[in-house]
């Protein structure tokens, strides 16, 4: 990053910092991102649990999470990440990774969070969300949460879809594009797992 400076060395303005927000998800053929281990009551089961996605695929998660500077949630998928992650201890060092990064929660109805470093979107959740991307640098993951995806995808806030696609067909449940959802993107990239699972990263198309 470039550092605009004077001949002095003192900074003569500010450089801005930019957010990459980040949807990652676990998806069904026909769509469906609700529930995919079957944590929520959904009814839907574990529906990625018939398959093993191999160790590629877990390397990419692994590295995934990693690389990300923050995370945010909406609240069933934040309750749900809330009640396991801070009990689970891993040598690859995923769960103490999850447990440490900075997260922020879509919600009015909770009162104070008690997962280790949660901090709440206040107010408008697009103009929450920019200012967070103008803060805070890196890549921002949001896992599930499927009503904060689609509150902030009309705002063009989201920058890059990172799909791990099943192959199952759900036949109900939440969609990852409700109707009425139109907008362009562009294949940055695409690899196949193990068990016939399909990574598609797809960039937003900003113009």
């Amino acid at each position: 990053m470039f550092n605009l400076a004077q001949p002095g060395g003192k900074p003569c303005g500010k450089v801005p910092m930019s957010g990459k927000i980040i949807v990652t998800q676990y998806m069904s053929l026909d769509g469906v991102i609700e529930d995919p281990v079957g944590m929520e009551d959904s009814g839907l089961g574990d529906w990625t649990g018939p398959f093993t996605r191999g160790p590629e695929g877990d390397a990419f998660k692994h590295e995934e999470l990693m690389s990300a500077q923050a995370m945010i949630y909406g609240r069933k998928t934040y309750d749900g990440f809330a009640a396991v992650w801070p009990t689970v201890d891993d040598e690859a060092g995923y769960a103490r990774r999850m447990n440490s990064l900075p997260k922020y929660l879509a919600s009015t109805t909770i009162g104070k969070p008690e997962w280790n470093n949660t901090s709440l979107l206040s107010g408008d959740l697009a103009d929450a969300t920019r200012d967070l991307k103008e803060k805070q640098d890196g890549d921002i993951l949001i896992f599930g949460s499927a009503s904060v995806v689609h509150a902030l995808m009309p705002h063009g806030l989201i920058d890059e879809f990172r799909l791990m696609v099943y192959p199952t067909v759900l036949g109900r449940g939440i969609r990852l594009f409700p109707d009425g959802t139109a907008t362009m993107l562009g294949l940055a990239e695409c690899r196949t797992f193990n068990d016939g699972i399909v990574l598609l990263r797809y960039e937003t198309n900003k113009n």
